[in-house]
C-alpha cells in the first residue's frame, strides 16, 4: 500500500502529468485511473488490497 500512498502523494502535488506519473512508478494509466478513483472514493483506506476471494453465494435446493 505504501507506493499507492506516494503515488495519491505525488498525484495531488500536480508537478507532472499523470501518463510522466505512471510512467515514474512503473504502472500502467488503467492501474493509476483505478488507485486514484479509490483514493476518491474512500481516501487512503481504499487504497488497501480487496479481497480476490469469491463472493458465496446460497445453493438453493429445488423440492419437487
Amino acid at each position: 500500500m505504501n507506493e499507492r500512498v506516494k503515488f495519491i502523494a505525488a498525484f495531488l502535488e500536480g508537478n507532472e502529468n499523470f501518463t510522466e506519473l505512471c510512467e515514474r512508478f512503473g504502472i500502467s494509466r488503467k492501474q493509476g485511473y483505478k488507485w486514484r478513483g479509490r483514493y476518491e472514493a474512500g481516501g487512503i483506506e481504499a487504497l488497501r488490497d480487496r479481497s480476490r476471494a469469491p463472493i458465496p453465494r446460497l445453493k438453493r435446493r429445488w423440492t419437487s
